[in-house]
């Protein structure tokens, strides 16, 4: 398991999250919370090749707005 990053914002029922580093999961990849639920999967990475952000597509169930902070992870 590996940090992805923390969500920074919502857009369009996504969850938004700036990458730790360059390095990010592929698309479809899930992620989980701190707790370890699984609260979506990755659907996009976008912006800079530096520290990229993920759109992050929420499992039923789970409000993008109640992960505002959050860190995520890759399994």
């Amino acid at each position: 398991m590996r940090r992805v990053g923390t969500v920074s914002k919502t857009a369009q029922g996504l969850a938004v999250v700036r990458a730790a580093d360059g390095s990010h999961p592929d698309i479809g990849t899930p992620v989980v919370d701190e707790s370890l639920s699984r609260v979506g999967r990755v659907v996009d990475v976008f912006g800079p090749v530096e520290r990229p952000y993920l759109a992050v597509s929420p499992d039923d169930g789970v409000r993008p707005i109640d992960l505002l902070g959050s860190k995520l992870y890759a399994r």
